[in-house]
């Protein structure tokens, strides 16, 4: 089975399970557990931040952000395709009682006159706007690399109306490479950012939450609060160090999914724009299929994908499909769509 739904299916190899077993392990919730401190000290200076902290899922780590950085009853201003918006839970209205005002973007990202056309200002009438969240890569959109500038041009409009600025970066790691970039001139223009350690760098568990020390103080906190604490974390901290070596893999992946999708843009009914990333959308209805009729078939054909809207399809590569993969993937697409 070849499975490509998505990058968080990877497998931790030998490297991760050796560091998992000999990680030096301590109780986290007293800041005792060596493994997690280095872990979030090089997290951190990864990103250009001040400090970081461990959490269990990406999804914890964006609401946590979104707690700390907003009052009960403010706006959070965010695309309308965003994670946090379409597949957290409504987290942000259950966690931190904040309201979201939706703003399409191009490409995920609103312009300067669309935070500003967004903001609201507090008054005795209205709450005001507390955070600008924003993402890196786009998954919704296409698994988009947004371009510092951009990224800059949104978060300079926010902060001019003192307004905080998140970056839901669970594969900001993948726009860097993408766009050939350090990480740090995407991540400098944000206060505060998440990144998965779970997604295309492999590891078993986990992602960071970053930003400046007083602000991760304040989300170590209200980690314990949302049960986030955790005690002798070493054991899969371990394996989030071996992670950070991952980085330069990425390209890897970014060439697969420019090789899948050139592939199944061959396959009748198929129509596959060349991805950005490591996520490939393909639109199938040309096939005379529905979705999930095409999915039951690709899984009779050893291939995992995820349906992504009324007629698209996502597949995702990652560490544990070769390119050897992707040329049997395929040619087992286009079997299964004869």
């Amino acid at each position: 089975m070849i499975d490509l739904r998505s990058d968080t299916v990877t497998k931790p190899g030998d490297t991760m399970r050796d560091a998992a077993h000999e990680a030096d392990v301590g109780d986290d919730v007293y800041g005792e557990d060596p493994t997690v401190n280095e872990l979030e000290e090089r997290a951190a200076d990864l990103v250009g931040k001040e400090a970081a902290l461990y959490v269990p899922t990406g999804t914890m780590g964006n609401q946590i952000a979104v707690r700390e950085h907003t009052e009960r009853g403010q706006e959070v201003l965010a695309d309308r395709e965003s994670h946090v918006v379409k597949w957290e839970l409504g987290g942000m209205a259950q966690h931190a009682a904040v309201q979201v005002r939706m703003v399409d973007g191009e490409r995920g990202v609103p312009s300067a006159d669309q935070v500003e056309a967004g903001y609201v200002a507090e008054d005795l009438h209205r709450p005001g706007t507390g955070l600008l969240c924003l993402e890196n890569t786009h998954n919704a959109r296409g698994g988009l690399a947004i371009e510092p500038v951009r990224i800059a041009e949104a978060a300079d409009a926010a902060r001019e109306r003192d307004v905080a600025v998140h970056l839901d970066g669970a594969r900001v790691f993948n726009a860097a490479t993408a766009l050939d970039v350090d990480v740090t001139d995407i991540t400098q223009h944000v206060d505060s950012v998440m990144f998965c350690l779970s997604k295309g760098l492999g590891a078993p568990v986990g992602s960071m939450l970053a930003g400046d020390a007083d602000f991760v103080e304040r989300a170590r906190r209200t980690r314990k609060l949302f049960g986030g604490g955790m005690r002798q974390v070493g054991i899969i901290a371990g394996p989030g160090l071996q992670a950070l070596e991952n980085v330069d893999d990425l390209e890897a992946d970014h060439d697969n999914a420019r090789l899948l999708a050139a592939g199944l843009d061959d396959v009748a009914g198929l129509s596959t724009p060349e991805p950005e990333t490591n996520i490939v959308v393909v639109d199938v209805g040309g096939t005379g299929l529905d979705v999930e009729s095409v999915l039951e078939r690709l899984r009779e054909h050893d291939v995992l994908a995820t349906a992504f809207g009324p007629t698209t399809i996502r597949f995702c590569t990652h560490r544990d499909v070769s390119r050897e993969d992707i040329e049997r993937a395929v040619e087992q697409v286009a079997g299964a769509l004869v």
